[in-house]
């Protein structure tokens, strides 16, 4: 398929595709007329990159872990190595460290409301 039925099927602006292929996250084949020509897959594979991004990683992080995972399931493979679970679990750490402060930051938001309510 071409880029920007890709683009359509996903939502995500041709731009960004471009931005991923540059990054390594995504790798098209050509036409011999130089067009992007992307498989199928594509469209789980930038369904997942977008995932990653909502999660906080960085474009260099994605391109670590995507080998690690099946586009099909997200699931892992047998290719994850141990500086990448880390690097991982320190994700999922900063990921639990910012969901804490965003928790806090509403509780302190509805005490405010509450009080501005009663008086």
């Amino acid at each position: 398929m071409r880029i920007g039925e890709l683009a359509r099927r996903t939502g995500v602006s041709e731009r960004s595709l471009r931005y991923y292929e540059k990054q390594g996250l995504l790798a098209p084949d050509r036409t011999a007329g130089g067009h992007r020509d992307y498989p199928e897959a594509a469209v789980d594979r930038v369904i997942r990159i977008q995932e990653l991004f909502a999660a906080g990683l960085c474009s260099a992080k994605i391109a670590q872990l995507l080998p690690c995972m099946r586009d099909s399931d997200g699931g892992p493979s047998a290719v994850a190595t141990p500086k990448l679970v880390r690097d991982l679990t320190a994700e999922r750490e900063r990921i639990d460290r910012m969901i804490r402060d965003l928790v806090r930051s509403r509780d302190t938001l509805d005490e405010v409301i509450d009080t501005a309510a009663r008086g």
